[in-house]
């Protein structure tokens, strides 16, 4: 039986990749715009967009769930403070992938992602 399977593997573990895209989210809600390869822009767009999106509940349970997957308490805090407000009336789509164009040293796609205001 043929399954089908969301996201791509981005050539690593799956404990490695939940630990690539934490640290990706983390840095992405930190500083609002990250520069990175296009497939592991397309991933963290989707995994970023989850945590908003439950986040925007802003319950004991939502800062829970958040707390466990961002591991920095200031970029939680940042998180319920600043994006959960400016998103409020939002539904999805709070996250821009732009493609810069190719990196020199080995020729991956890069990306800009970038929080939208």
């Amino acid at each position: 039986m043929i399954k089908t399977y969301n996201g791509s593997k981005l050539g690593v573990t799956s404990s490695h990749k939940k630990a690539l895209l934490r640290n990706l989210a983390t840095a992405l809600f930190l500083h609002e715009k990250i520069t990175t390869t296009l497939p592991k822009a397309k991933e963290l767009v989707s995994y970023s967009e989850k945590l908003v999106t439950k986040a925007k509940k802003a319950d004991l349970g939502a800062i829970r769930a958040i707390s466990g997957e961002i591991k920095n308490k200031d970029v939680v805090k940042k998180v319920f403070d600043v994006l959960v407000p400016r998103y409020k009336e939002r539904n999805g789509g709070y996250t821009q992938v732009v493609k810069v164009g190719i990196r020199r040293g080995d020729a991956a796609s890069v990306a800009i992602v970038k929080l939208v205001v």
